[in-house]
């Protein structure tokens, strides 16, 4: 489910940015056109995974992890450079919260799950 909520939220960002680039609000329009088109596609495909592991799909789960191993350089940006502490902390806690869930003895059975019943099969 939060990995879904990271897809939403990140099409809201999509939305937000193509209303600036419309509206005039950056120097290069074409600029603002791909990055709102870049982060549609990103957060379409992680909304996707998200919906995937609500559905019991584990393809998801790969998904979702590549993504917040490539969020946690963001968090750092976020809380030293871009001086937006707020925004990396709450970003911080959904990436470790969810990272932490993705490692959990749970989720960790339940990818084996998949393997086990072949094992069972060819002894």
């Amino acid at each position: 489910m939060l990995v879904s909520l990271e897809g939403l939220v990140g099409l809201v960002a999509a939305v937000v940015l193509l209303v600036r680039a419309l509206s005039g609000a950056t120097d290069n329009a074409a600029n603002g056109y791909g990055t709102a088109g870049w982060f549609a596609v990103v957060s379409a495909a992680v909304g996707g995974a998200g919906i995937a592991l609500v559905l019991g799909k584990r393809w998801g789960r790969a998904v979702a992890l590549v993504v917040q191993l490539l969020l946690l350089p963001v968090v750092w940006s976020l809380l030293t450079d871009s001086h937006q502490p707020l925004y990396g902390a709450l970003l911080g806690i959904a990436v470790i919260a969810i990272l932490v869930l993705l490692f959990s003895p749970a989720s960790s059975q339940w990818m084996a799950a998949e393997y086990s019943h072949l094992d069972d099969e060819n002894t």
